[in-house]
């Protein structure tokens, strides 16, 4: 018998928790896919225009005009999604400790020359989140940059 309070660890439907993509709503595609592209390396993959047959699973209100665009970096697969209608709302949070998505994280062997080259990308350091972390090991160094609509990335190079 098994204990309700306890999650099951067998995987409903076989594959059913497979990861498919993290979806990141923009207000520039062509700006957001220079910085995620041309910026962190990752390649476009497939996009959809999308209608009002998607409203009640996207949770908009008609008339919706989206573009749902797939990127994808080795297994990561993000979806850049641009409503032109009914347009884009809200800033991302800066704060951690708020519910949601909090950041994406890269792993990179320089801190300051990838910090740098997202700047270039439309990227936005946040200095007051450089910190290095020093362990028998070595040094993990951190920064968070804010991309082109203020979604916290950060970059970590493992010590």
């Amino acid at each position: 018998m098994t204990d309700a309070t306890q999650p099951s660890s067998a995987p409903l439907d076989g594959d059913a928790y497979g990861v498919s993509h993290i979806g990141l709503c923009v207000s520039d595609l062509a700006r957001s896919l220079r910085f995620y592209c041309d910026g962190l390396g990752f390649a476009p993959v497939i996009a959809y225009e999308i209608g009002d047959e998607a409203a009640a699973a996207l949770e908009v209100p008609t008339p919706v005009e989206l573009t749902s665009q797939m990127i994808a970096k080795g297994t990561l697969m993000i979806e850049l999604l641009h409503y032109a209608s009914p347009g884009v709302i809200g800033t991302p949070s800066a704060q951690r400790h708020q519910l949601g998505l909090t950041h994406l994280s890269f792993l990179v062997e320089d801190v300051d020359a990838a910090a740098a080259r997202l700047v270039e990308y439309g990227g936005t350091v946040v200095d007051s989140t450089r910190t290095s972390m020093k362990s028998e090991t070595g040094s993990t160094e951190i920064v968070f940059l804010a991309d082109p609509d203020g979604t916290r990335v950060e970059l970590m190079k493992l010590g």
